[in-house]
This record gives structure tokens, C-alpha cells and sequence, in this order.
């Protein structure tokens, strides 16, 4: 007679002490903060543009044919010579593109979404507002980019700014301090219509009244007493007289403090919208 011996498996479960010491190396990172994630996501904007050259194409050509035009179109039959009108010009038509290239935000935004690249940055353990912020953040590289090449197709033509390089630097400074402000409109409206195209009608649309209706080609003197009630609560008119008076060495204190007061109300309005918006999309 044989006897069978039975043996009992067991099932041993770890503790999730035990799973967490193995799986774990070392210490959790910490969340990032909301200036290391937005910088990052304005990394991710740079590359983008990096990987697509393509994209410097507005910032480059675009400029450079609008100053080309209008200083030539505009310079004998308003100043008497080019040389005399790009003086009062430059500034302006800088103002007009970088202030136009800002649209671009609002399209890459849109772009981005209907690819589902936002539904994804949602997901990640980051400061919400993070993506949006960064990818303005990328964008200042391409407005500072274009008011360096206007300057410098300016001073190949015979610019001569009165304020030198501190007073350039410092109307540049303010440009791109209103155009990041401006870009918040944009991303707004990049969350609210459903195709990019739409995106950049809705742009023109608002655009070119806001920058020919104001003092970038003409002394606003010279308009109806209508249009110039416009031009002058205009905030382009505001920013172009700022950056103008920099460049020219005689700073318009008030002309500045109006456009660093509109770029924070553009801010405080369009951002909140923004925020809400892609909160709730």
C-alpha cells in the first residue's frame, strides 16, 4: 500500500511595499513648476519650428516685402523722398507685421487641437495654463525675429534711428511686450472656431482695420475728424507712437503707459476667456 503525499501550493502576494521598493529607484520626481512646464511647452514651439524652417517664412519674406512696397509706394508721393518717409515709416510697418504675424498663434493652436495634441496635454500632471503660455513663449522668437529684420532691411536702406541702439532695443522690448499680450486674443478665438482657416479670416478681419485705420503710413491730422476719433483710442496708434518715439531718442511716456495698460487688459480679458474655454472644452 502506497501513500500519496499532497502538497499544498501557496500564492505569495507582495505587499505594495514591497512592489513599490522594487519598481521605484530612487525618489518621485517632483511636479514641475509652472514656469519649467511653461518654458518646456515653448521648447516643444521652437522645435516645431526647427523641424518645419518653412514656418520663418512670414517672419522673413513677409516683412521684407512690406517694407520694400509701402516705403517705396508711399515714400514720393507723402514725404517728398523715401529717404525722408522711411524715417517716420519703419517703426510702423514693424509694429503692422509683428503685430499681424501674432494670428499665426491662434492658428497653431487650432491645428493643434484638431490633431487631439491638446486632449493629450490635458492628461499630463502640469500647471493647466502651462501648454497655452509656452506656446506664446515660442512665438516671441518669431516676433522678435521679424522686428530684426525690418531694422536691418531699415538701416540697409537709410534708417537712422535718433535713440540708437538702446532706444531700438527698447521699442522692440515694448513690441513684443504688446504682441505676447495681443496673442491672447487669438488663442481665444483658436478655441472657439472649428477650422484654421476660419481662424485666419477672422483675423484679417480684425486686423486690417486696427492697423490701417491708425498712424503706421499717415499722420492721423490728415484724416476726417470722424476716422481720427478712431485712430486716436486706437491701441496700434498708441503702440506705433511708443515704439516711434523710442527709436527716436524722445520717449512718449504717455503713448507707452497706454500700451502697457491695453496689453494687460488683453491679458486679464482674452486670458481669463482662454482659460475658461479650454477648461470647459
Amino acid at each position: 500500500m502506497s501513500t500519496a503525499t499532497q502538497e499544498t501550493a501557496t500564492t505569495y502576494t507582495p505587499s505594495p511595499e514591497a512592489l513599490a521598493a522594487v519598481l521605484t529607484r530612487g525618489d518621485r520626481p517632483p511636479r514641475p513648476s509652472a514656469l519649467s512646464a511653461s518654458l518646456s511647452f515653448g521648447w516643444r514651439a521652437i522645435l516645431k519650428i526647427k523641424h518645419v524652417p518653412e514656418q520663418l517664412f512670414d517672419v522673413t519674406a513677409f516683412p521684407i516685402i512690406m517694407t520694400l512696397m509701402f516705403t517705396y509706394l508711399f515714400g514720393g508721393a507723402l514725404a517728398g523722398s523715401v529717404g525722408e518717409y522711411l524715417q517716420f515709416f519703419l517703426p510702423g510697418i514693424m509694429v503692422s507685421s509683428v503685430v499681424m504675424i501674432t494670428m499665426y498663434t491662434g492658428v497653431g493652436l487650432n491645428t493643434d487641437i484638431e490633431k487631439g495634441v491638446f486632449d493629450r496635454f490635458r492628461t499630463l500632471p502640469v500647471w493647466r495654463p502651462s501648454a497655452l503660455i509656452g506656446m506664446i513663449f515660442g512665438d516671441l522668437l518669431r516676433y522678435i525675429l521679424a522686428a530684426l529684420v525690418i531694422m536691418g532691411v531699415g538701416l540697409v536702406l537709410g534708417f537712422r534711428p535718433s535713440g540708437g541702439p538702446v532706444g531700438v532695443a527698447a521699442g522692440i522690448g515694448l513690441l513684443v511686450v504688446f504682441s505676447f499680450a495681443f496673442s491672447w486674443v487669438w488663442t481665444m478665438f483658436g478655441l472657439i472656431l472649428r477650422s484654421e482657416k476660419s481662424v485666419m479670416g477672422v483675423s484679417m478681419m480684425v486686423l486690417f482695420p486696427l492697423t490701417f485705420l491708425s498712424n503706421i503710413f499717415v499722420e492721423p491730422s490728415t484724416m476726417p475728424g470722424w476716422l481720427q476719433a478712431f485712430v486716436k483710442v486706437n491701441p496700434i496708434t498708441h503702440l506705433v507712437d511708443g515704439v516711434r518715439s523710442m527709436m527716436a531718442g524722445s520717449w512718449d511716456m504717455m503713448a507707452i503707459m497706454w500700451t502697457l495698460i491695453e496689453g494687460g487688459l488683453l491679458v486679464a480679458v482674452f486670458g481669463t476667456l482662454t482659460m475658461r474655454l479650454y477648461n470647459r472644452k
